[in-house]
């Protein structure tokens, strides 16, 4: 199912690149050179995304002697996952989030913010990076890595038809085209996300209750996190990225909150709830 997901995912995004390019510069010269874009950009997004998204939260890698229980405690998760032990990152924010990212579980990297480091007693922690260690053992990652990289992509692409007005093939200017790319080629993307992200979080959500056995923990680090992110969103938390993390890096509300790649929150914590109380 994810390999079919991970497909869906490519040909989408890569149609939509393809198609503001041909709008962008008809006559083939575009279709050609969008095609070669699209190309790199699957070749990029599989070796490099999680480079890619790291360095766009200014993430730093660590070592096992720079935070020994942070690095104690996923090992521990890893071993019980019966997955290699991920790298470990860290982003200096003061908001509460994390997420994972790689192509799969032998490349995989876990990354947290040192707000969720300060926020979370020991037991929420190891829920929330059992939820992460739940995405890399679905291979779900890759899915999230790529969506990322080729998001930001068409993001900027549609950025440009702002200031490159498009024409058609006799070289006449086509606002209607520009516009329909500037506004029709993000919200495609984020649809595209928004279809192939959620289920995603429920899925990590009921992993890591069964691998740590405390969904109460979960949910309770889950509501703190969400009402810290909603009141200072993280400084370099971008709409292409935000579905990797754990919760809604955004501060979302009204229409906004349709196009979220989570679930609600309050949905979330409500099953983790009556996880806690059937056990």
């Amino acid at each position: 199912m994810n390999q079919f997901k991970t497909l869906f995912l490519i040909m989408g995004l890569t149609g939509l690149l393809v198609w503001i390019g041909d709008t962008l510069y008809p006559g083939g010269q575009g279709l050609l050179m969008a095609l070669a874009a699209a190309v790199v950009m699957n070749f990029v997004s599989y070796f490099y995304s999680d480079k890619i998204v790291l360095a766009s939260y200014g993430a730093r890698m660590l070592e096992q002697q720079d935070a020994p229980d942070l690095y104690l405690l996923v090992s521990r998760i890893a071993k019980a996952a019966n997955i290699p032990m991920p790298r470990l990152a860290i982003i200096s924010d003061d908001t509460p989030n994390a997420f994972a990212t790689g192509r799969n579980p032998e490349h995989a990297v876990v990354a947290v913010t040192e707000g969720i480091l300060r926020l979370l007693s020991d037991a929420e922690l190891e829920g929330v990076l059992a939820h992460e260690l739940g995405h890399v053992v679905h291979r779900d990652i890759l899915l999230s890595s790529i969506a990322a990289v080729l998001v930001q992509a068409i993001m900027f692409m549609s950025r440009m038809a702002m200031w490159v007005t498009p024409r058609d093939e006799e070289g006449r200017p086509n606002v209607l085209a520009g516009l329909l790319i500037a506004i029709f080629a993000p919200v495609s993307a984020m649809v595209l996300q928004l279809a192939l992200s959620r289920s995603r979080e429920y899925l990590a959500d009921d992993y890591s209750a069964q691998i740590t056995g405390r969904p109460l923990e979960l949910a309770n680090a889950l509501e703190r996190i969400a009402g810290l992110n909603q009141a200072q969103p993280m400084h370099d938390a971008q709409p292409a990225t935000a579905h990797l993390m754990i919760v809604n890096p955004l501060r979302a509300g009204g229409l906004m909150s349709l196009f979220s790649t989570h679930p609600p929150i309050e949905a979330r914590i409500e099953r983790l709830r009556q996880m806690a109380a059937q056990r």
